[in-house]
């Protein structure tokens, strides 16, 4: 896998995990142990994705 395609599929789970977590946060009875655990995996594929593009931000 190029590191191009793998910057895109980063990209495409984290758009993902955005999706989920406005969708969980919205819903009633929302498991906020579950909404914590999803942000922490979206942050983690955001620094991935810092860090392979060579960004600071």
């Amino acid at each position: 896998m190029s590191l191009s395609s793998h910057l895109q599929e980063l990209k495409k789970k984290h758009q993902n995990l955005s999706t989920a977590v406005e969708e969980m946060q919205r819903s009633p009875g929302v498991d906020d142990l579950h909404v914590a655990a999803l942000k922490k995996q979206k942050l983690r594929i955001k620094e991935e994705i810092t860090r392979l593009s060579g960004n600071p931000n």
